[in-house]
This record gives structure tokens, C-alpha cells and sequence, in this order.
């Protein structure tokens, strides 16, 4: 049975609004559930699905980073610091994407979010002193900050490690130039894990940082024609919308339950990039 044109739009706009959802609890950015679906669901050519999930990660991005930068929880200073990395590794994963096969890529990115599942899981450092004296590069740069919590206290933090960080948002945008998606995940990664900053600040410095490395990606996909309106529509809508709920939730959230949110978004996002990286449907 064949789907007429709005049958399968709203289809679309229904997969985006989850996509939008879990992309602003996560920080990953919604193209990670949408090329499954269009690829996996619908058949769709994987370039053109890659064309319309960098532009959901960009409507993704906006649409969270509005509302949490607005709450205070963004750290705008680390986001721009961290986007120098992101956008050249961006650039760089493009051109290694031309000699390069990407279902090894594919396999690669997925047992590293296999992994990063798994120790997000089992991390058990919830009670972190965040105040602790940091790295003096960040201290110099001015990365350290604060965000407000849910009974109005507000909670310093310092960042650790801040060349680590920054080379692993540098592999994080190369992985983005690869396989066309925001990479939110090791970016999220990077800040919790090896930066030590709290959770729902990686989370929401991610979502800030996701669509301007999906931006300069994207620029590649318009020009040689992949990005295609009427499939980017609904979706771009449906995500938006999606964001706005996720970004009101969030703030709400207990940090254990979202880590576990976490884990399990990445761990099926790992198993499909392996999935059609071995099939070749990259």
C-alpha cells in the first residue's frame, strides 16, 4: 500500500517531533532518528536523508538553544571556544570522506557510542565537586560558569581538561563531515567526560553547538542538490515543535534518568550507523 503525499508527510512530521524531542533532552540533535526513518522506514536515497537531517539538526539547535540559553543553563563561551574545533574537523572529515570508505567510519563511530553508552551508564559521579580549582587555560579563557538548578540555588563549575576537550570536539566534527549528523553525542561526551562539566550544561552547550557544525555541512549537501524542500519541511516543522517541549522539560529532569535517556538514544543510534554501514546503505 502505497502512502499518498499527506499520509507520508505527516508521518515525517510526527518521526521530527520525537526526533526534536530527544535531540534537545540529549544534545545529540534530531538527524540521528531522522536518517534512520527515512532511510531504514522509508527508502529514501541516503544522500537526500542526510540533506534534510543536517538541516533538523540546525532547526534542532535553534529551536533548544533559544530557550536554554534564555534559563541561563548554556554556556555560551564554551560553545563558541569549542566551535573552532567542530567546524574544522568538519571541514577536514569532508575531504577524508572522499578517500575514505565510510563504512568503516560507520563501524568506528558506532563502538565508540557503544562504549560512551555503556560509561554513561555506569558512571556513578553525579556528586562531583564541580567547584574544584580547574585547568588554567579555561580559567584564562573564561570558560568557567554556572547555571541555576530546580529549587533556585545556583551551581559553580570549572572546567577541566580543556585541550583534551577540544580534541575530541575536533574528532566530533570530523565524524560530523563524515556521516552528515551533528555528532551531539561525542560533543556531549567530551564536556561531561573529560571537561567534568555537569551534565545538563554539556547537554544544552551541545544543542547549541550542533547546528553550526550541521551548517557547514550542509552548505556542501545544497549545493549538489541533496537537500530536497519538500522532504525537509515537515521535518524541519516537526522538529522545531519537538524542541520547544523537550527544552521546557529539561530543566525538570532528574540528571540519573536523563543519562540513562542518553545511553539509550546513543546505543541505538550506534547500532543503526552499524547497521548500514556493513549493508553499504551509507
Amino acid at each position: 500500500m502505497e502512502l499518498g503525499l499527506i499520509e507520508f508527510s505527516l508521518i515525517l512530521f510526527l518521526g521530527a517531533c520525537l526526533a526534536g524531542f530527544l535531540g534537545s533532552l540529549t544534545g545529540l540533535g534530531g538527524g540521528v532518528v531522522v536518517i534512520p526513518l527515512l532511510t531504514l522506514g522509508f527508502g529514501v536515497d541516503m544522500r537526500y536523508a542526510i540533506g534534510a537531517a543536517l538541516v533538523t539538526s540546525i532547526a534542532s539547535s535553534s529551536g533548544a538553544a533559544a530557550a536554554y540559553i534564555k534559563e541561563g543553563i548554556t554556556n555560551v563561551r564554551i560553545g563558541m571556544f569549542l566551535e573552532i574545533a567542530t567546524t574544522t574537523g568538519a571541514v577536514g572529515g569532508a575531504i577524508v570522506a572522499m578517500y575514505l570508505d565510510k563504512m568503516y567510519i560507520a563501524i568506528i563511530f558506532g563502538c565508540v557510542l557503544i562504549f560512551s553508552a555503556i560509561r554513561s551508564i555506569s558512571k556513578k559521579d553525579d556528586n562531583i565537586d564541580y567547584a574544584a580549582p580547574g585547568d588554567k587555560l579555561g580559567a584564562t579563557l573564561k570558560l568557567n560558569g554556572s547555571y541555576p538548578t530546580r529549587d533556585g540555588q545556583v551551581v559553580k563549575y570549572n572546567v577541566h581538561n580543556v585541550v583534551g576537550g577540544y580534541l575530541l570536539m575536533s574528532l566530533a566534527g570530523v565524524l560530523s563531515g563524515l556521516l552528515g549528523i551533528g555528532s551531539g553525542a561525542l560533543k556531549v561526551l567530551a564536556m561531561d567526560s573529560t571537561m567534568k562539566i555537569p551534565f545538563k550544561v554539556s547537554t544544552t552547550t551541545s544543542n547549541f553547538m550542533v547546528g553550526v557544525t550541521a551548517a557547514a555541512s550542509a552548505v556542501i549537501y545544497l549545493q549538489r542538490g541533496y537537500i530536497d524542500p519538500g522532504l525537509a519541511m515537515p521535518i524541519v516543522v516537526g522538529v522545531l515543535l519537538g524542541a520547544f517541549f523537550g527544552s521546557k522539560i529539561l530543566p525538570k529532569t532528574n540528571v540519573k534518568k536523563l543519562r540513562l535517556l542518553f545511553s539509550v538514544v546513543i546505543f541505538f543510534l550506534a547500532l543503526s550507523m552499524m547497521y548500514n554501514g556493513i549493508t553499504g546503505k551509507l
